[in-house]
């Protein structure tokens, strides 16, 4: 089967088809380039798709991966990435392997292919040309016949005619035979010619043509091979990274099998628990015998000489309805005394976060710095002086930023110093109230109360119930307020989110009916209808003794 046997009279198919061909390899090449370009699309968009969820720095999100549905999801985006990273390997491979060879094999096809149909079209216009030849030749041999001919009859007929001369009829005779030896030259060539002309036009169609045409078919073959190729190749740089995006799938799979439920359950324990005990009974109280009554740990009594009934909680239930009736529901008490077992967890955190602004405002001053000497060495290129006011705003942050940190610090060293064992008085003195529950009842400060209405474990039952049942008496007595014994300045502004407390604003003054007892509290009164704690630390006392209510 070959083209020069099978094919010797289709040059110009064959010239058309090799061009297909051609066409075909660059349809498949732009085909390959755009599958590239797919991928390297949809691998940039799983990239952006894993960056988009994956979780922000430094942020409330970052802390939710502890949880293990979290964390999978987590390693769920980082596969992704990975099984992008495949397609990018997929893109760059058939970019190198396909694409660029196929479009170096292409620009030597062509080549080729121009090269051989030029051989080809060479040999056809030398056939070409013996043609011609041989037809000029042949015309030639023809028109000498036909001369001789006519020569030959007109000397016979002046040799036949009486009236002719001698010499008319020899030079009929002479121009008869010379027209005869043109017919004879003429028939040598035209015989020469076509035997040249029949050995060029075996040559072509037995030589020529099937050996060009030999080349143009195994060009053809070695195009239609190296698609094949290529194909394949298409197929094995898709299979190469199967085992990679399966193991990312695996990684996906083992990170869904690591969920937790219930270690999840026990870090939402450990993220919010209160450390406190749910409220105990209330029990009855018998108002059928004001005089002989007994109260029991939890009991509702009215405060004192406004005549507005109050919650009041004792014993070990500690007053723990404030899941109910806590006010400004959100609000979180600036040192975390709201929450217990998480406050120094959560102090902690704020102490890191006021470390790190303090050294990224320290950061800021020495680049100020540094561009300030600069400035000193080279005027032109600034004004050191232009620079003071923002130094001084900066160490202005720092310094505000170092007391609040110190604050913080003071909280954390507080709670660090009572972990072993938790007590009521820390919880006053942490701001870890519930109930407004006045406590300027017993004169006693190892029986007072605190300004939730919890008390010590050390507590007798008894001594409960004589505070409060001396307090509850003094209510039906409606004695006057208690007198004030001095005034106070607020040194910081106070938020009073808790029964029991009163906001007050910087600077503010006050009067105080009841100085701290060694719980941290120092009860204020700013009219006859505001009054209740505040931390001491937070006002500046001037105590006057002489000092009456106004």
């Amino acid at each position: 089967m070959s083209w020069g046997t099978e094919l010797w009279d289709q040059f110009d198919n064959l010239e058309k088809h090799t061009q297909w061909g051609i066409d075909i390899l660059e349809k498949y090449i732009k085909f390959v380039k755009e599958r590239t370009e797919i991928e390297l699309s949809y691998a940039k968009q799983l990239r952006n798709l894993s960056k988009k969820y994956q979780p922000k720095k430094n942020s409330k999100e970052e802390e939710e991966y502890r949880y293990t549905a979290c964390k999978a999801f987590l390693s769920t985006l980082n596969e992704m990435n990975d099984y992008a990273g495949q397609h990018e390997i997929i893109s760059e491979n058939m970019t190198s392997q396909i694409t660029v060879e196929l479009a170096r094999y292409v620009q030597e096809l062509k080549q080729e292919r121009k090269s051989h149909f030029h051989e080809g079209r060479k040999a056809q216009q030398h056939i070409e040309t013996c043609w011609k030849q041989l037809e000029s030749s042949k015309r030639r041999f023809e028109r000498d016949c036909k001369e001789a001919d006519r020569a030959q009859q007109y000397f016979e007929k002046m040799d036949a005619d009486i009236n002719v001369t001698k010499a008319d009829v020899e030079k009929a005779r002479q121009q008869a035979q010379l027209r005869h030896q043109m017919a004879e030259d003429s028939k040598a060539d035209y015989s020469s010619i076509l035997q040249k002309f029949n050995h060029e036009q075996h040559e072509y169609y037995h030589t020529h043509i099937p050996n060009i045409f030999q080349k143009i078919q195994e060009m053809e073959e070695r195009r239609i091979g190296r698609i094949g190729e290529s194909v394949k190749t298409y197929a094995e740089l898709d299979r190469q990274v199967i085992p990679i995006i399966g193991k990312c799938l695996d990684g996906i799979v083992k990170a869904a099998e690591s969920i937790d439920p219930k270690n999840d359950s026990q870090l939402v324990i450990e993220a919010y628990k209160s450390g406190f005990e749910p409220p105990g009974d209330i029990e009855f109280e018998d108002f059928t015998q004001p005089m002989k009554r007994t109260v029991s740990d939890n009991s509702l009594s009215n405060s004192r000489g406004d005549g507005k009934s109050e919650l009041k909680f004792g014993g070990k239930s500690k007053g723990k309805l404030w899941p109910f009736i806590k006010k400004n529901k959100g609000a979180t008490p600036e040192d975390f005394s709201n929450l217990p077992e998480q406050r120094r967890k959560k102090l902690q955190q704020k102490v890191d976060e006021l470390n790190k602004d303090i050294q990224k405002e320290m950061d800021q001053r020495d680049a100020i710095t540094k561009m300030k000497d600069v400035y000193l060495k080279n005027p032109q290129m600034g004004d050191p002086a232009s620079l003071d006011h923002k130094l001084a705003e900066v160490g202005q942050n720092i310094e505000k930023l170092r007391l609040e940190a110190q604050k913080f610090e003071a909280w954390l060293a507080e709670v660090e110093g009572r972990l072993p064992a938790r007590s009521d008085q820390a919880r006053r003195q942490s701001g870890m109230y519930d109930l407004q529950n006045p406590p300027a009842v017993n004169n006693c400060a190892q029986d007072r109360e605190s300004p939730d209405g919890s008390y010590t474990e050390e507590q007798s039952q008894e001594g409960e119930v004589k505070v409060l049942t001396t307090d509850f008496d003094d209510e039906f007595d409606d004695e006057e307020p208690l007198p004030a014994i001095g005034t106070c300045k607020a040194l910081y502004t106070f938020e009073g989110q808790n029964e029991g407390t009163i906001s007050v604003v910087e600077g503010e003054t006050l009067y105080v009916i009841e100085e701290d007892k060694g719980d941290g509290w120092t009860r204020i009164r700013r009219n006859e209808d505001e009054e209740g704690y505040v931390p001491t630390s937070y006002v500046e006392v001037y105590l006057d003794k002489n000092a009456k209510d106004s």
